[in-house]
């Protein structure tokens, strides 16, 4: 049976008998639908396709515009990359975050949400492992003695973070390779000992092929925080993770009378006569007076009717990277750094994050959580490794690391996978990014893939956000004279 419930817009079933109908297991036609008078309601419904960070604040900042909102998110829970986990004892982000002092979209949405008081900040401490030795680099003094590189080397290093990080022109950049831009500012040497290391564990030989925008967003944003003035070299993070941060956002929509359905399969999106969008998802049909997509594109091409939008592909595809992530529980802490970079290219894992090194174990339950990622492009065989297999090899690497670690301080091993999390940022990566042309005055479509000068990180996201609201409110005034009138 399908069923057809309330509309708000002009050309649309009327509410009340769509409801009534539904109640009766009345099978109602398209032709039906737009062929009966409309009784208007007295808010704007907006659908939201993707139930992600940038779908939930999205919702968060149009419902507070007095209009009703509905998410639908395919997945069992909210969040996307963002989403949480349970560990066993305790639950947390299923993958590793972090906010930095200057994180200001992100921090102001978790302020606006009421948990400015569940912000916490912690002293981060960064570390680099090479040559079987652990190097501590969180003050002059140790950067002085890291002993990979000459005092010209680091100054010319530092000059590389310095300018890379006060650049504005991303354009320029993503023209040069990564590995030219690098030793252009500082020199061979601190390529070849400092950087190179560090590309190869995150990207391993696709390095050759990305842009200087690759490493330009990471200086940008991680060593900005470091020229904050209060909290120089501190990162936060929210009590309970980010499941505290996206059940606040739906317990915030349900007080605007806004709601979010998980579990749910959209299968068709496209345009009514006279107005509005019509959303197919499970056995239901709905219709709202404007639909944002914030999904995948490649999922925008499967649900959405070429009358909505226009997809402008390039001849070269893009490529993205996943991640395979181990979450190892242990009873004691295993690394004083939050991050601990690895320049040892034979390390089965990218790097390693000490998330207990920043949360107070009393959130997880006085166990210590460490993360080992390994960023892989689509064809690498850990995708099809099995997670016993991956778990085995990833141990092999932390044992080899940590000689005096012991199986038993292990509470649990936990093995986690992302597809796509970001793209591989190669030359003229902005030149191959699909063009979304929107050909309805009532769909419109925010998504990452947008994203081609920076990270995809979550105060980018909700940025991201606010500059589409700062149009999108007008669309907003725009069809609320048209229901009073």
């Amino acid at each position: 049976m399908k069923q057809v419930t309330d509309s708000t817009k002009t050309g649309d079933y009327q509410g009340t008998h769509a409801d009534k109908n539904a109640q009766n297991g009345t099978n109602i036609t398209i032709d039906e639908l737009q062929n009966n008078p409309l009784t208007q309601s007295e808010k704007i419904k907006v659908g939201i396709i993707g139930g992600g960070l940038m779908g939930m604040a999205l919702a968060y900042r149009i419902s507070e515009q007095n209009a009703s909102v509905k998410v639908f998110e395919r997945d069992s829970q909210l969040g996307g990359l963002s989403t949480h986990y349970n560990y066993g004892n305790f639950t947390w982000d299923k993958f590793y975050h972090v906010i930095v002092p200057t994180d200001g979209s992100l921090i102001n949405l978790i302020k606006d949400i009421g948990l400015e008081e569940s912000l916490n900040w912690s002293r981060s401490y960064t570390g680099y492992y090479v040559n079987k030795s652990f190097h501590s680099l969180n003050s002059p003094k140790e950067f002085l003695l890291f002993p990979l590189l000459n005092i010209f080397d680091k100054v010319r290093l530092v000059f590389t973070i310095f300018y890379g990080g006060k650049i504005k022109n991303w354009k320029k950049l993503e023209k040069v390779t990564v590995k030219d831009w690098l030793i252009r500012m500082g020199g061979k040497k601190n390529f070849n000992k400092f950087w190179e290391p560090l590309l190869l564990a995150k990207l391993g030989e696709n390095y050759k092929r990305v842009s200087a925008v690759f490493i330009w967003t990471y200086i940008r944003r991680l060593f900005k925080a470091r020229e904050h003035p209060v909290e120089k070299d501190f990162m936060g993070y929210v009590s309970g993770g980010y499941k505290t941060v996206f059940d606040r956002l739906e317990q915030s929509l349900t007080k605007n009378n806004s709601s979010v359905i998980l579990n749910t399969s959209v299968k068709s999106i496209r345009p009514l006569e006279g107005g509005g969008i019509e959303v197919q998802y499970d056995d239901t049909v709905e219709y709202f007076d404007k639909v944002v997509f914030t999904a995948p594109v490649n999922v925008l091409e499967q649900v959405t009717s070429p009358e909505l939008c226009e997809i402008v592909k390039n001849d070269k595809p893009i490529e993205y990277l996943g991640v395979v992530c181990l979450a190892l529980i242990t009873k004691t802490p295993l690394t004083p750094f939050y991050v601990l970079n690895m320049g040892d290219v034979t390390s089965p894992f990218t790097g390693v994050i000490g998330i207990s090194t920043l949360v107070d174990p009393k959130q997880t339950a006085g166990e210590y959580i460490t993360f080992f990622p390994k960023y892989i492009p689509a064809e690498h065989h850990y995708w099809k490794a099995s997670d016993e297999d991956i778990e085995k090899t990833f141990m092999a690497g932390v044992r080899d690391l940590y000689p005096e670690f012991k199986d038993a301080d292990i509470v649990s091993t936990h093995i986690n996978r992302a597809f796509k999390v970001q793209p591989l940022q190669v030359l003229n990566y902005s030149n191959i990014v699909p063009e979304i042309k929107t050909k309805h005055p009532d769909f419109f479509v925010l998504n990452t893939s947008q994203f081609v000068n920076d990270s995809v990180n979550n105060n980018f996201v909700v940025t991201h956000v606010n500059s589409f609201m700062k149009r999108f409110a007008a669309e907003l005034k725009t069809e609320a004279t048209r229901h009073t009138n």
